[in-house]
Formats: C-alpha cells, structure tokens, sequence
C-alpha cells in the first residue's frame, strides 16, 4: 500500500468581540484590520441563508489587474496570476474607485495629502479635491459589497484609492511619509477588518501568498460552518478539526481559542461565533513558519506512531527532516500523514484541514 503515495500525492485535495458584520464581507496580518466600524450592519446582511449557499469563493479586486482599461492613462495592469490563477479557482470581483466615482479615464493622477490617519485625495495638478466624493462613494460600494461573501480581496498596489501598505501621503513640508492607506480600501478594511487583504506585488512572495490563500479558505469555511443552523457540539467537533491548523499559524492563538471553548456554555451563540471567527482569523494572520510547520508535522507523525511499522516511521520521518532542511516542498509529509492517517482510521488525524486542502487551495498554495 505504501507504494501507492507516488501517485497519491499530486492529487491530494481536498479579546474583544467583534461584530460578525464586520468580519464577513474581506484581513491581512496588520493590525490596521482589527478596528471596530462605529456603524456595523445587521449580521445577516453578511450571512449567507445556508451553508448550501455558499459555493465557488469570491473575491474582490481591483478591476485593472484584470485588464480593465481604467487606470488614469487609461490603460491596466493585467495581472496573469490574479486573473488566471485566482480566477480558475475563485470568483473575481471587479472594482474601480476612480472610475466608478465618475472621475473619467483618462483622468488626472491624485495624490494623498496631510495627515496620515485621514488623508486629502486632491488632483497632482489642478488640486481638484476627491476626499468628500470618494469617502461617500467608498461606504456605499463597501456596504454593497456585502452581499457578494466576499472572502479576500487583491487590491493595486500603491493606488491613492486602493493601496493597503505603504501608500504615499504627501506632507506640506518635508518628504512623502509612506504610511497612508488608499481611501477605498481603508473604508473597506474598516467595516470588514478580518477578511484577507493584499495587494498584487505582495502574491508574489510565496509567504505572503500561502498565508493569503490559508486565511481565504479559512473564512471561506468560517462561512459556511455559521451560514447555516449551528450548535456548541458541532462548533466544538468543527474547531478540533482545525487544531492543528491554527496550532501551525500560532500556538498562543489557539490557546485563546480553546479557552474560548471552555467558557462556550456561558456565552450567548452570537457572541460565540463572533469571538470564534474573530480569534481564528487573528490566529491564521501569523505566519505558519517552517519550525512550526514541522513541530506540527511531528505531532501528527507520533499520533500516528503505535499504528505504523518501521518502515513507514522512517519514511515518514525522512520526509519531516527533509521538509524542515528545504529539499522536499510541505504537501509530501502532509500527504505522507494524510494517507497513513485515513489507512489506519486514526481518528486524531482524519478530517484535519490541515492536512485536508480543498483542490483550489492546493493549486493556489503551489502554484509559482
């Protein structure tokens, strides 16, 4: 049976409360994402009706990385991984501040002025000011967006109206401070502070990505477990299967979260789920670093180890070391465990979404 892994493995597939509105409709590892809106919606604005209907994940991004002419020259930035990539696996949202404002294409550039928390957008040349405009415009499109489910968004990097890291502010003596965030995007990550945000240069470093991809099928599934008719068991069966998970992103994190579990009976279920999604998405916003990875990856290799034989030990062994020294990529020891796992019924190992990557995860978190 052993000698079945080289087949099997290519096709391996699958605190403070925090209002559920204001987590459901898109977080990054920033603590930007973590602020309370001072007018959350309704819950069930946000909800779906049933966990049936929720089905192939959204996300939002800004429309000239799929090659909208939109930009302020009127050309785009095609991005071939986000339309392509992203796009064979999810549902791509398209959105476009400027142009959708009204403020033409081509149009002139703006900048970001003044102060860095709540910065003038105002033409580079006429000093034409947008900031009323497109603050206006930015609750009503976010609050719009609601409805799509969204689970992350890649927004253009840099963009006076899109840019989440590092974005030009320009002061009225000295250099531009780069510490601003785009209008758009900071009232989108303000009503719906723990959905995945980034931005198109970042997908390019595979940590940057991985975490991305993890934390979109992490709220993806957050969805749908909350979507539908839920109970303290069922919360409880559903959090042991992301033990290990969350155990790789961050130990401190899930110790919150079974703390949370503990006190489960003494809260009322809206506050349950809330705190849960709130703690889960925080925990998977830390980086899942080799070290952890492979002290998980050991974890499982000794729950595994009164029902392997020598053999499988050391090959299963080999491949944890040959992981943590970077000659073998992560999906080989977790499919070596995944598959020992589901032979031998070892019921602390199956059903992991650790281990249990959906197909379009997979392909997102290998793909180059």
């Amino acid at each position: 049976m052993d000698g079945q892994l080289e087949t099997i493995i290519p096709f391996v597939a699958g605190s403070a409360t925090i209002p559920a509105a204001d987590f459901l409709a898109p977080a990054a590892c920033s603590p930007h994402h973590g602020r309370v809106p001072q007018n959350p919606l309704p819950v069930e604005k946000f909800m779906p009706q049933s966990r049936h209907s929720i089905q192939k994940i959204r996300l939002g991004v800004s429309a000239c990385l799929l090659g909208q002419e939109v930009r302020y020259d009127g050309g785009h930035t095609y991005n071939s991984f986000i339309a392509e990539t992203l796009g064979e696996v999810c549902d791509l949202v398209p959105v476009c501040p400027e142009s959708e404002l009204g403020m033409g294409t081509p149009r002139e550039t703006v900048d970001l002025v003044g102060d860095i928390k709540a910065p003038h957008m105002v033409g580079t040349h006429t000093r034409t000011d947008w900031t009323k405009g497109m603050n206006k415009w930015s609750g009503v499109r976010a609050r719009e967006l609601a409805s799509d489910h969204l689970c992350g968004y890649v927004f253009k990097r840099t963009s006076p109206s899109c840019g989440v890291f590092k974005v030009k502010v320009f002061q009225a003596e000295g250099p531009a401070k780069r510490q601003g965030r785009g209008l758009f995007a900071a009232e989108f990550s303000r009503r719906y502070p723990l959905v995945p945000l980034e931005e198109e240069v970042r997908l390019q470093d595979p940590r940057h990505r991985e975490n991305f991809v993890v934390r979109v099928f992490a709220l993806h599934r957050l969805q749908e477990f909350f979507g539908g008719r839920w109970s303290r068991a069922a919360l409880a069966e559903f959090h042991a299967s992301q033990k290990f998970l969350l155990l790789a992103h961050d130990p401190k994190g899930l110790k919150s979260l079974d703390h949370l579990m503990a006190s489960s009976a003494k809260k009322k279920p809206a506050a349950l789920r809330d705190q849960y999604m709130a703690l889960t998405m925080s925990t998977l916003a830390k980086h899942a670093t080799v070290s952890k990875q492979t002290k998980v990856l050991r974890q499982l290799a000794s729950l595994l180890r009164p029902h392997l034989g020598q053999a499988e030990l050391q090959r299963l062994h080999a491949a944890i070391e040959e992981y943590k020294t970077g000659t073998t990529p992560l999906i080989v020891p977790m499919t070596l465990i995944r598959h020992y796992g589901a032979l031998h019924e070892v019921s602390e190992v199956v059903g992991q979404s650790y281990l249990d990557l959906h197909a379009g995860e997979l392909l997102l978190r290998n793909r180059v």
